[in-house]
């Protein structure tokens, strides 16, 4: 009866891949210095898999150290069912490519090995529209609102700033045109902040007419100290 993933261990992992690298042509032996496995073919460089039953800081550890021997280091760990699982894998195999490692995982039901990535220089590929919108938020948002580091918190965007002044001018002058909003506060996008209603604090009276809601009542007091600057 094969194993689940749950109960594997680290040696129950050994064959799988012992048998994955002889079929390619290597000679495979375990526990050869302080490498879990040791391939050779030939000539050419040694391959080395890390053997783990999980994802680990110590795993990554052990495969940075086993590059001082070789350019061809693996790690191989046992594949699990279910969404953690794959946004775990995703995320570890862009973390080998930086690393230069190669990644594989066993299906405990049949013990197939697949190789995700193997072990390369990494090209890394930079996103122009992730770095616009990244400057875009730099240069709008008004001071440094924020703690670096907050997980637990909700932050205060440039978007945000922008609905706090249109929140704070409509909670002063009560309901007004979407055209004098965005005029009054100099926030070009009030219109649709407003229509967008993203976090519950506006309310359409008639036709571009808005007013605060009890929620955008309740922010006033929430974002006092985002509002004192703004007032400031």
């Amino acid at each position: 009866m094969r194993k689940s993933a749950a109960v594997m261990r680290e040696t129950d992992l050994y064959d799988p891949v012992k048998h994955l690298l002889q079929a390619q042509g290597y000679e495979v032996k375990a526990e050869i210095g302080a490498a879990d496995v040791v391939a050779c073919r030939d000539n050419e460089p040694p391959v080395i898999v890390e053997l783990k039953t999980g994802f680990s800081l110590a795993l990554f550890h052990q495969a940075v150290e086993r590059q001082r021997v070789s350019d061809f280091v693996y790690v191989a760990v046992p594949r699990r069912a279910g969404r953690t699982f794959s946004q775990a894998l995703k995320k570890n195999i862009a973390l080998c490519r930086r690393l230069g490692v190669g990644l594989m995982t066993i299906r405990p039901k049949d013990l197939f090995v697949e190789v995700h990535v193997d072990p390369g220089p990494y090209k890394p590929r930079k996103s122009t529209v992730k770095k616009i919108r990244l400057l875009k938020e730099f240069t709008k948002r008004e001071g440094d609102p924020n703690k670096g580091g907050s997980t637990r918190t909700a932050l205060v965007t440039a978007y945000r700033q922008d609905a706090l002044k249109c929140l704070n001018f409509l909670y002063e002058r009560g309901p007004t045109k979407a055209s004098e909003v965005a005029s009054a506060t100099d926030v070009s996008s009030a219109r649709r902040i407003m229509a967008d209603d993203y976090y519950g604090w506006f309310e359409r009276v008639r036709r571009g007419i808005y007013k605060v809601t009890s929620a955008g009542t309740k922010a006033m007091k929430e974002y006092e100290p985002e509002l004192a600057m703004i007032r400031a």
